[in-house]
């Protein structure tokens, strides 16, 4: 086998504000397995918050390059990247999620299955998928999600935490206008103290939000349990359950834990915690960094397990160089291809697919 890879960059259609941060562009690198004649492609995406900026991946894939090249076919490189595995265990989550992602698309190609199958999923998933709304003023948010309810999304994800209160329930509430039939989520980003916390989330709730993510700082998961606790809507944790041992921390705990393959190692991390969580009363949510259609497709094939999906990052970009998970009328789900589904845009004719 031959393991390579490509950096590019990931421009956002919009620079995306959310409470402790705008964006505008990241670096995606493409790995890519090579083995007799067939590739398989996984994407890491560079992340400050993560401390996975693009030489750290880099550095992190040439080291890695001889233990995968060692091996003699896909198969057995899947069972060595696991997690606890003698390859798996060495590398940062992002990283081990990407290339654990080009040995399950080779994989599957090789077997004319798609990932679901290889996961123990023979139906083929889908679900609708939140879309976000950044920190924007009222007026902004009404049109966008008007725009985005008239396209089919029924889920909207509402970013919260600006210095004065009052702007985010502007919002929410502008939000609810523009698309009176979505269910709506909100996201501050941990920005919240527990008292306002307290104090905000009832209010949220008279709007409509069905759910909240994150809403106090992470790194105190006490206080994140004592707000679910008091909290009038599920509450998610995000920032406060990275690792599988977070995760499992908080079952019961919390309502939902946003299970993010960049941020647990990837499908058999994210399948891990699904089943610390089962029987908890703590659901699974399935959420995303910005990437590309590569990037996500691995999520895709494992949105059956999960009670909330977020997983609208190609959705943000400028331009997707990749295709067939779907998600632009509100819904994601896998082309019916061997693999992971995705194939390079500029390879089809028109440049679009599903």
């Amino acid at each position: 086998m031959r393991l390579t890879w490509h950096t590019a960059s990931l421009e956002l259609a919009e620079p995306l504000r959310i409470s402790r941060s705008v964006m505008a562009r990241r670096d995606a690198v493409r790995v890519t397995l090579g083995h007799e004649g067939l590739c398989g492609w996984g994407e890491a995406v560079s992340s400050a918050y993560l401390r996975l900026p693009t030489e750290r991946v880099l550095r992190h894939l040439s080291a890695v390059r001889p233990e995968i090249e060692r091996l003699p076919d896909p198969e057995t490189a899947w069972a060595e990247l696991a997690p606890a595995g003698p390859v798996g265990a060495g590398l940062p989550a992002g990283v081990l999620a990407a290339v654990e992602a080009a040995v399950l698309d080779l994989t599957g190609k090789r077997a004319g299955e798609p990932a679901h199958r290889l996961l123990g999923n023979p139906v083929p998933p889908s679900a609708a998928t939140a879309r976000t709304i950044g920190i924007v003023p009222p007026t902004a948010a009404a049109g966008q999600a008007g725009r985005l309810a008239a396209a089919g999304f029924t889920v909207l994800k509402v970013k919260a935490g600006s210095p004065d209160p009052a702007e985010d329930l502007a919002r929410v509430e502008a939000v609810r206008e523009g698309a009176p039939g979505a269910d709506l989520l909100l996201d501050p980003n941990g920005a919240w103290t527990e008292d306002r916390a307290h104090a905000l989330l009832p209010r949220f709730a008279a709007l409509g939000v069905t759910a909240v993510e994150q809403p106090v700082a992470a790194g105190r998961p006490e206080v994140l349990a004592r707000v679910a606790a008091a909290s009038p809507i599920p509450v998610i944790a995000d920032e406060d359950a990275v690792s599988y041992e977070d995760a499992a921390a908080l079952a019961g705990r919390v309502h939902g834990v946003n299970v993010k393959l960049a941020k647990c190692g990837g499908v058999r991390a994210a399948l891990r915690i699904h089943a610390a969580l089962h029987g908890s009363g703590t659901d699974l949510m399935l959420g995303c960094l910005t990437a590309s259609s590569l990037g996500i497709a691995p999520a895709v094939h494992l949105v059956d397990r999960a009670r909330w999906v977020d997983l609208d990052g190609h959705l943000l970009l400028a331009h997707d160089p990749w295709a067939g998970i779907g998600g632009a009328d509100g819904t994601v789900r896998p082309a019916p291809r061997g693999g992971l589904g995705v194939v390079p845009r500029a390879a089809i004719p028109g440049g679009a697919a599903r």
